[in-house]
This record gives structure tokens, sequence and C-alpha cells, in this order.
């Protein structure tokens, strides 16, 4: 099944996600975006990537939850090379061109990785952030924990993973989580018109800016491979499990669940 498409234009790859009826991020649509990002950084007629959704009511829910519980618990030694994951959100921050995410309605967990790995984003007034992962006995080891610090500051980074309750547009702009809130009636036409100026400009350019930038983001790597150890560590904890699968059991990865994700993270430690 395809989850993306994919146009260009004037140097813009536009990219579209669409996996009804909550536009959940599932293995098999991380490996397709994996494997569509690879080739978009290699194209170099493309200078600039926006992601978007196709449903005005979620960027990205979050990560398969029923597929997590799958994952393999093993704690051994740290991880010497990033997973297909953290590879593909690095893509985003590193290829040698401008990434935007345009973000309208709510996006979480792994969804909301994505999108802070991306170089902008820009919301809607209707769009909500969490990352609900400490509710359900794990981390965000999807980048998340390396990320958001890194956005917001380490005191906000921990209201946000440890509390895992949504977070208002109005807050993410003022703590920088993302760039602006824009009215959802001007917010094709902002994005559209920034990433057609940045295409404009001499390729060459743009990604050496890039990469200057990108270079003062330090350690980076090792601490992704720090994280996705402390991920299968949680992940083995036997109330990892009692919790992920009760929050399958109350409405998780279901429209109604999800549409009140940080109360219903709250309801899983009663």
């Amino acid at each position: 099944m395809n989850h993306f498409t994919l146009a260009t234009a004037d140097s813009v790859a536009t990219l579209t996600f669409d996996n009804p009826p909550i536009n959940l991020m599932t293995a098999a649509a991380h490996l397709e975006l994996a494997d569509i990002l690879d080739d978009i950084a290699a194209d170099d007629n493309v200078h600039v990537l926006v992601l978007r959704s196709a449903n005005p009511e979620w960027f990205i829910a979050h990560f398969d939850v029923a597929a997590i519980l799958g994952m393999p618990t093993e704690a051994g030694d740290p991880p010497t090379e990033l997973t297909r994951y953290h590879q593909m959100c690095e893509q985003l921050r590193i290829m040698p061109k401008a990434t935007i995410a345009v973000i309208d309605g709510r996006v979480g967990g792994g969804g909301n990785e994505i999108a802070m790995s991306c170089d902008m984003r820009f919301a809607s007034p209707a769009a909500v952030f969490n990352q609900p992962e400490v509710a359900l006995g794990i981390i965000p080891g999807g980048s998340g924990t390396v990320r958001l610090p890194r956005l917001v500051g380490r005191a906000r980074a921990l209201e946000t993973i440890l509390g895992c309750e949504d977070i208002d547009t109005d807050t993410a702009e003022r703590w920088g989580l993302i760039n602006r809130v824009v009215p959802v009636d001007h917010l094709d036409d902002h994005v559209n018109r920034l990433a057609k100026r940045i295409a404009a400009f001499p390729p060459h350019a743009v990604a050496a800016a890039k990469a200057s930038v990108t270079s003062a983001e330090s350690a980076i790597t090792e601490h992704l491979l720090a994280e996705s150890h402390a991920f299968s560590r949680t992940l083995g904890e036997p109330r990892a499990r009692a919790a992920m699968e009760g929050f399958l059991a109350n409405g998780g990865q279901t429209p109604k669940g999800e549409r009140r994700l940080g109360d219903l993270a709250g309801e899983l430690s009663g």
C-alpha cells in the first residue's frame, strides 16, 4: 500500500501522507517514507521538501503501538548503528535541501519526532502536539529525547515528555517547537511562498548554509544511539507492555481516543 504521494514543481517536492483514519505511522509507512526521503536527498532537481498530511485532523498521530509491542527488547550492548527510523529522521535534518513540515491537526509521538527533524515547522491554530510514550512505559525512541530539548530547552522538554499532556500551538510557538502559527486559510500560501523562495536561490548556497548550521548540532548520532538503547530497555519492562495494552484497549489508535490523547495518557496510571 502506498501511504505517500509526491508532487514536484518549481524544484519544490511536496510529500503528502495519507493513512486513514488517523494517519498512524506504521512500520510499512515508515519504511516507505525512509526510501522516499533517500531518493529526494539524491535528486538534484529538488531544492526544498514540504511534508504535509492529507487529513486536516491529523498530521501524524504517532507510531503504531501494536507494532511497538512486537519489537525486540534485547538490552545487551548499546547499538553501534542507527535504526532505520533514526536514519529516516536524520535524513530530514541533514539532506542538502530545506525540509518543511506543515502541521494542521494533531501530531504525536513518532509523528512529532518526524516533524522536529524537519528544518522548519509551520502549524495552523488547530494543531496539537504530544509525546505520550512515558505513559505507555517507554520513552520517545524515535529521536524525541534528542531533538525536543534542542528546540525548547531541557525543562520544557521534560514537561512535555514526562507530563504526556497536549501542547497547543500558542505554547508550541512560544517555546520554539514550531516556527510560527499561521491561520489555516493562509497556511498553504505561507509555506508555498517560502518554499518557492528558497528553491529559487542557488542550491549550493542553500546546501552549504544548512550544512553549516547543522554542524553546530554536535553529538546527535551518539545521543540517538543512547536513546535506542534506553528505548529497548524500557520496552522490556512488564509495566510497559501492560500500559501499551491498556492504551489500545481504552481507545488508543481510534479517532475517539486519539482526539483526547493527553487525557488518555493520564488515565493509564489510574
